[in-house]
């Protein structure tokens, strides 16, 4: 640690927002990425944006690394402290600053649980769709800083898609709002749009303000079997040539499914671990019959590829179990095996050539995997177990695998994340997707908005 850095960040802060005892280092030290574990040197947790301000600008002048700390709930590493420095913590900026009911808009701080503030806004009529599987946990600094996704991405979109405009701290300690509360905007270069999913190497977030819509009225939700799990990616394309756009479309293999149902109560008695795979399909909107239409039309896809007997989900709280199941998964995989999760994604289309390539490169290798995601935008989670598996292996030549799979996903034209960013563990393969002159044009942008290299070392770029 840098010997006059405790010492400023006290004079400057209140006495409760900087941390140094070994326990809290360690708690902000880690994420769910494996099981790597980088402490900061000290935690600083502000709680307005004049004191992040303070604190960069502070770290700027002294040269010290700044890690911003949201949910500790990424899988690519994004905020581990791998230099040391500060873990900028900014759970405690969790305030819901304003719902503004009129033009479909909220402000928020970044500390704020994803599931809080759909709750908030859902009391009001009002929807804000974003949803990673740890809703519970995550907080929208992260979702903003990773880009986020979720099941509900294949019909509404991404995080990116619900951002207007946000507050920034610059690394140097500057202060500005990136964009503005408008649902148009031609003026200038997208600054707000460049920031959201830049994980957060070039400014801390501090304020956002996103977009609404209407909360549906009515939803329908099923679970589609298929003996092969090859068939049901083939489903997922085929519902949307058939013209149906669901609200959701989930893919589990059947490995997904044994092990979470061993942590799940409440599941409909008709469940069987069984099938290969499920889709599970839902259809939003404000007209009961129009969703019945679309489920019919659903039900005529899956029987034509081969679907076993399609469980619907007749009450409140068998879709609540149903969801609970599927938001389950990546708890219950953790919990089997330490294991790489790779969040490959390709055009939909492609969606069965990339599962049958990843079982290919495994059983090449001798290594198994458990997939699943977001079948519906072609977003699939690739854990590769760890189970008994050697330090040798793990370390060198699991990597060479990684690198095929991922080299397989572009050949498909796919890329090598689609919502959890690419952080400390992806960085090796980025030249799979971007020429030396696209890698240099980022580093530009890096240096422009950090000349200092001190947001976030050693994420992204490689």
């Amino acid at each position: 640690m840098h010997p006059d850095l405790l010492t400023a960040l006290r004079a400057a802060l209140p006495a409760d927002a900087v941390h140094v005892d070994e326990e809290l280092r360690r708690a902000y030290g880690h994420d769910e990425t494996e099981d790597l574990s980088h402490p900061p040197e000290v935690v600083v947790r502000p709680r307005t944006t004049a004191e992040v301000a303070a604190v960069l600008r502070l770290c700027h002048a002294l040269e010290v690394p700044v890690t911003p700390i949201g949910g500790r709930t990424g899988l690519s590493g994004g905020a581990l402290c791998v230099h040391g420095g500060v873990g900028l913590a900014l759970d405690r900026m969790d305030r819901i600053v304003e719902i503004d009911e009129g033009n479909l808009q909220v402000t928020v701080e970044p500390g704020v649980i994803t599931q809080v503030l759909q709750e908030a806004v859902a009391a009001r009529g009002l929807y804000y769709p974003p949803d990673p599987s740890s809703r519970g946990s995550c907080t929208i600094g992260g979702n903003l800083a990773e880009n986020a996704g979720g099941p509900r991405a294949v019909k509404y979109g991404v995080t990116r898609d619900f951002v207007l405009n946000l507050e920034v701290v610059l690394p140097d300690g500057t202060v500005l709002w990136t964009g503005a509360n408008t649902l148009k905007n031609a003026t200038g270069y997208d600054l707000t749009r460049l920031i959201v999913g830049s994980e957060g190497t070039l400014a801390v977030i501090t304020r956002a303000v996103l977009r609404l819509v209407p909360l549906p009225r009515e939803n329908r939700l099923m679970l589609v079997p298929f003996a092969s799990a090859e068939d049901a990616c083939t489903a997922v394309s085929a519902t949307f040539r058939a013209g149906v756009t669901p609200s959701a479309l989930e893919f589990m293999e059947r490995d997904a499914i044994v092990w979470t149902m061993k942590h799940t109560d409440g599941l409909p008695a008709q469940l069987s671990t069984d099938p290969g795979a499920y889709l599970l399909i839902e259809v939003d909107g404000d007209h009961g019959d129009a969703l019945m239409r679309d489920c019919e039309t659903i039900l005529g896809v899956m029987e034509a590829h081969g679907a076993g007997e399609v469980l619907f989900a007749e009450s409140a709280s068998e879709k609540a179990a149903l969801w609970h199941l599927r938001r389950s998964v990546p708890v219950s995989v953790k919990a089997h095996s330490v294991y790489k999760e790779e969040d490959t994604v390709v055009p939909r289309f492609a969606l069965p050539r990339l599962l049958a390539g990843v079982k290919a490169i495994g059983a090449r290798y001798g290594f198994s995997s458990v997939c699943y995601g977001h079948a519906g935008d072609g977003n699939l989670h690739v854990n590769i177990i760890r189970g008994d598996l050697d330090e040798a292996f793990w370390k060198e030549e699991l990597p060479k695998a990684i690198r095929e799979i991922f080299a397989l996903t572009v050949s498909l034209g796919g890329t090598l994340s689609g919502e959890h960013g690419i952080g400390l563990v992806q960085r090796p393969y980025m030249d799979l997707v971007f020429n030396p002159a696209q890698l240099e044009l980022m580093r530009g942008l890096k240096r422009l908005f950090d000349p200092k290299g001190i947001l976030n070392p050693g994420k992204v770029l490689p």
